[in-house]
């Protein structure tokens, strides 16, 4: 299992010293999302590098729909990779819903993680009785019939949104690793995280966060950010970087990348 998930996933080791930190992308990019910001860590950090088995770089036939139907599955990958690699403690950078996948490993394995660095992260999208997620049940559907109805006319609608500020390199890529993703596998995806809800299990976590958000994404509420760092059970931080979208470290990675230093050092 070891190698052979370290060459489906498209594991990557580089950068120097100790200390070991992860970079875990979210869904519709892939690791290549981390370029901008890596040459600020590899001179200090051993880094690890990844995709998740939904991304667009990775044979879709390790994609097992019937595996992939909560994030627990992505769990195990992230776990599998740092066992194999033989990491026993490391920092974590997760996006989007790679932040609520380190935030699902630290509760198993709440030794393997210094700290966990969350970058547009959300418990549950969807708006509830107390909880501002950000978008109603038909909001979420009519998505969903966009992406199945016109991947492309989505996609082109999309990626600009979710970047949201005006940086076209941004877009571009965003659209670029979008568009390598299978149709089928991005709309099961996408249904599965945005009908997910982690907020039961936010104080279970004792890991130190660092919240990371935005002061305007599309897809999560700057009240989402607050609402984590009132329920995760350890100590927590949040920062808000003066940009906007979903996205920043494809938008506005010289923005981003002090913040997470200075989050490593705390």
């Amino acid at each position: 299992m070891g190698s052979l998930i370290l060459d489906a996933l498209n594991v990557r080791v580089q950068g120097q010293g100790e200390k070991v930190l992860v970079f875990a992308h979210g869904v519709g990019t892939d690791q290549s999302a981390w370029q901008r910001i890596l040459p600020f860590f590899t001179p200090y950090y051993r880094v690890v590098l990844f995709d998740l088995v939904c991304a667009g770089s990775v044979n879709p036939d390790y994609f097992n729909f019937r595996r992939c139907t909560n994030l627990e599955a992505y769990v195990d990958d992230l776990l599998n990779i740092l066992d194999t690699l033989g990491v026993d403690r490391c920092f974590y950078v997760g996006h989007s819903v790679s932040a609520m996948i380190g935030i699902l490993a630290s509760i198993r394995r709440p030794e393997l993680f210094s700290k966990l660095i969350l970058i547009g992260a959300s418990p549950r999208f969807l708006n509830d009785e107390d909880y501002h997620g950000g978008f109603e049940q038909e909001e979420i559907e009519s998505v969903f019939e966009a992406m199945e109805a016109n991947y492309e006319a989505w996609v082109n609608g999309f990626a600009p949104l979710a970047v949201g500020a005006d940086v076209p390199d941004a877009v571009r890529e965003f659209t670029r690793t979008l568009f390598n993703m299978r149709p089928d596998i991005t709309l099961f995806v996408s249904r599965t995280v945005f009908n997910s809800d982690l907020r039961g299990i936010l104080g279970l976590v004792k890991v130190p966060c660092c919240i990371i958000q935005t002061s305007k994404d599309v897809s999560v509420p700057a009240s989402v950010a607050e609402y984590l760092k009132n329920h995760l059970g350890g100590e927590n931080t949040v920062e808000t970087l003066r940009t906007e979208g979903h996205l920043p470290h494809l938008s506005a990675p010289a923005m981003l990348a002090p913040v997470i230093k200075r989050a490593l050092s705390r």
